[in-house]
């Protein structure tokens, strides 16, 4: 698992919707480079840009769940796809809620409406949602900023628990956050990669002054 940390507007959120094409809904976004998943470009136009976000999933900043109930958020994805059965769907559920750490807590509401759920709650639901459809990444744009400390801590404990199954990505502000979740982490300041690391070796002897300027707090 990788955290991205900086300075706000550095270019953190920028960089991980790159992962799974969000900026093509970009007016005027404008990318160099080349990105691969698995040794295969993901920038091309010849790509499948809805069969990438199958592989990619994403869970934003605030929750955002769908105005339906919870068995139907959480099989969105592979209704979309085609499922009808009702037997996979109800294993997807159960299998999707039970990674999120939530299926105990709803799963004698499963037809009540999402929005019924606290915010924390509302979030794993995000995230059993995206991983319904059995991602190989999963790209997470600070999953906690709007929870308040009690959610924060579930959310980064199913965090440690999703990333042994899952290649995460992990945007966030909060460099605790990434120094107790990821195993690697990538410094962004202005646009520019200026280090990346095991995360241990970022915190404690970071090789890039800019690096341990921004990790100590003088500036950020």
């Amino acid at each position: 698992m990788t955290a991205l940390i900086g300075p706000s507007g550095c270019g953190k959120s920028t960089l991980l919707r790159c992962f799974n094409r969000m900026n093509d809904l970009v007016d005027n976004c404008r990318i160099e480079g080349e990105l691969q998943l698995n040794g295969q470009g993901i920038s091309g136009t010849q790509i499948d840009v809805a069969a990438l976000r199958r592989r990619v999933g994403m869970v934003f900043q605030r929750p955002n769940p769908f105005p339906k109930s919870i068995y139907e958020n959480v099989v969105y994805g592979l209704r979309l796809q085609g499922v009808r059965d009702r037997r996979i769907l109800d294993e997807a559920v159960e299998r999707s809620l039970r990674a999120a750490a939530l299926w105990h807590e709803v799963k004698d509401r499963l037809r009540e409406n999402a929005f019924r759920l606290s915010s924390g709650q509302q979030q794993r639901l995000v995230i059993a949602r995206a991983i319904a459809i059995e991602p190989e990444v999963l790209l997470l744009d600070e999953p906690t900023s709007a929870l308040d400390p009690i959610s924060t801590l579930t959310i980064e404990e199913l965090i440690s628990a999703l990333k042994q199954h899952y290649s995460v990505v992990l945007v966030t502000h909060n460099m605790q956050q990434a120094a107790r979740v990821s195993d690697y982490t990538a410094f962004i300041h202005q646009g520019r990669l200026v280090e990346y690391n095991d995360t241990d070796d970022i915190f404690t002897s970071p090789r890039q002054r800019r690096t341990e300027d921004y990790i100590t707090g003088r500036y950020g």
